[in-house]
């Protein structure tokens, strides 16, 4: 299966210069990527990913841009869906919606008032109608007016997540699944469930399915940073589990290229290769191993 190669903005790398977003974006178009990516985190020391996505829209004519995942019950329904309607439309309907629950244990991530950490399967779950109306131009809060403006579409959403309830909401909602940032060869059993609670949901044809990989090329100085920034990600995971996805980057362009292969081979449609150091070089160093 041919898989497509996408980028990842560095928009949560460690020591990021926001000013590099909108750069970043214009020469990943440039070097060929077919899309570009968001990590979504509130509570972490970088730009959030509506910020960015914006940023690319407006840097970028022709490249996919993909939340891979957005964290929607941090936000208010109504908020948010203008906000990704937006984005949207400054791109020209080139926005992918990535949806996730995000993690209950990062309870820094859930600071508004009445949008903490629990419940959030179920808080999901009321929001997507929502967006579904504010994309559709209903009215808001008992008034006549719409959020957003004639001509926007609902914006196409694919969803992250591990349990069952999060592929049934895929299969109901979605165009398709994004998988964890882990290595194909572990996210094959996920692409599977995927496909079939599409199947079971009765679906036409497949759902789109996306993986996500950490990437540093370069100098042992370059590898050893691009795994420290991973690893101090995931620590509030504990050291063994920050480990683990410390050991998942890709620090090779034969990693990168088998990794694609393995992708294809596993049913993936797409690979995003998300950047663990904020250097632009690492554009058209991953572009030169992907072989773009």
């Amino acid at each position: 299966m041919t898989v497509t190669i996408g980028i990842g903005l560095p928009n949560q790398v460690l020591g990021v210069d926001p000013r590099i977003i909108a750069p970043w974006a214009a020469a990943a178009e440039q070097a060929g990527f077919a899309s570009l990516g968001t990590v979504g985190r509130l509570a972490y020391p970088g730009v959030i990913d509506t910020v960015a996505l914006a940023a690319a829209a407006g840097a970028t004519r022709r490249i996919a841009l993909l939340s891979g995942v957005a964290v929607g019950t941090a936000w208010p329904d109504v908020l948010f869906a203008k906000e990704v309607a937006g984005i949207d439309g400054v791109s020209g309907g080139r926005l992918t919606l990535g949806l996730g629950l995000g993690d209950r244990h990062r309870t820094d991530d859930f600071p508004l008032p009445g949008l903490g950490p629990r419940g959030l399967g179920a808080r999901l779950d009321a929001a997507l109608p929502v967006y579904r109306d504010v994309w559709d131009g209903k009215p808001i809060g008992g008034r006549d007016n719409p959020a957003v403006p004639p001509g926007t579409r609902r914006v196409p959403m694919m969803f992250g997540g591990t349990v069952p309830a999060s592929f049934a909401r895929m299969a109901r909602w979605g165009a398709g699944y994004i998988a964890p940032s882990i290595l194909p060869e572990f996210a094959a059993g996920l692409f599977d469930q995927a496909r079939t609670a599409w199947a079971d949901a009765g679906r036409d044809g497949a759902p789109r399915i996306a993986g996500l990989s950490y990437v540093v090329l370069g100098s042992d100085e370059e590898v050893e940073r691009g795994r420290a920034d991973v690893f101090h990600y995931y620590s509030y995971l504990g050291e063994q589990t920050a480990g683990w996805m410390a050991s998942q980057v890709l620090t090779s362009a034969a990693d990168v290229r088998r990794t694609i292969s393995q992708a294809g081979d596993v049913g993936g449609d797409q690979l995003l290769f998300n950047p663990t150091i904020p250097d632009p070089a690492q554009i058209d160093r991953l572009a030169e191993a992907a072989g773009l």
